[in-house]
């Protein structure tokens, strides 16, 4: 196995190949003055099974390109497999056609990687995991709210309340309610389907004089959990710690949570950011090992 880090996941790249004590080949990359992205693979991969590491975040479409111009550079050099490791995976919310006429942009992205030879992908905490399964190539999910959890317990946080973002988030209060061996429950939340706008609805939580930790699998804008920490502080919560599996942060999201009463933000490197504390690269050397590569 031969890993190749994208220019969007040096670290993680690094990362991943010493968690499995395998070779790593560099990507040489550059823009050209008008934009356009230059990828060139700097060692062999014939006959190779190759695992691109590329998280596409924002910018998402540069990050996509260059991540097709990878794989296909490693598919035309003989590459024996190709799996792509997206921890973050961009338009992967455009789950379905909603509205007629409208791209379905999840499937447009997995068979354009499909054409340029990717045969597997690996993704983390993706918008919907059950709707992936019936793309063209296989796409296995992966949960990191356990790796989240164990930061906290690691850290003397232990015993805390564990809370997500609306009901269909409980799995994720649960499952790191399991880790920190404290209760776990919802913050109820409604979306305006014009808008898009979210709010909290009242709903008692017991959280007085408490420890509380919400966990989300994304922060994009931080509003809604900059409302969600707000609200916990006014039931009563004594701390309360806002944590993310895709730590986007976009703008000033960062201090619009810190400055509603969060004592810390803990994002992974799905996404580098200045709060991703916690590696991935354990769970997707898990996967791999798992599928046989």
């Amino acid at each position: 196995m031969i890993i190749l880090p994208g220019p969007a996941s040096p670290n993680l790249g690094k990362c991943l190949a010493a968690e499995l004590d395998t070779n790593l080949v560099p990507v040489y990359f550059k823009k050209f003055p008008d934009g356009e992205s230059y990828v060139r693979i700097d060692g062999n991969v014939e006959n190779q099974e190759v695992v691109i590491v590329q998280t596409t975040s924002p910018p998402q479409d540069e990050r996509l390109m260059q991540l097709f111009l990878m794989s296909s550079a490693v598919k035309h050099n003989g590459a024996k497999t190709i799996t792509a490791v997206l921890p973050y995976f961009a338009y992967s919310r455009q789950d379905k056609i909603f509205v007629p006429g409208e791209a379905f942009s999840v499937k447009t992205v997995v068979d354009i990687l499909e054409t340029c030879g990717v045969n597997q992908i690996i993704s983390i905490n993706s918008h919907s995991p059950a709707a992936l399964s019936s793309l063209s190539i296989p796409v296995t999910d992966h949960s990191a709210i356990p790796l989240l959890a164990k930061h906290f317990k690691k850290n003397g946080i232990e015993g805390a309340v564990s809370l997500s973002m609306g009901k269909k988030g409980l799995a994720m209060s649960k499952e790191a309610a399991a880790i920190i061996n404290g209760e776990c429950d919802y913050i109820e939340t409604r979306r305006d389907r014009h808008t898009g706008y979210v709010d909290i609805k009242e709903k008692p939580l017991r959280v007085k004089n408490k420890t509380v930790i919400f966990f989300d699998d994304i922060i994009s804008s931080g509003g809604t959990m900059a409302k969600a920490v707000a609200y916990a502080k006014r039931q009563g919560a004594k701390k309360v710690y806002a944590a993310c599996v895709h730590p986007l942060l976009i703008d000033d999201a960062r201090e619009k949570i810190i400055n509603n009463g969060a004592e810390e933000i803990v994002g992974t490197d799905t996404v580098p950011s200045q709060v991703s504390v916690v590696s991935v690269a354990p769970i997707i050397a898990k996967a791999l090992v798992g599928l046989g590569v």
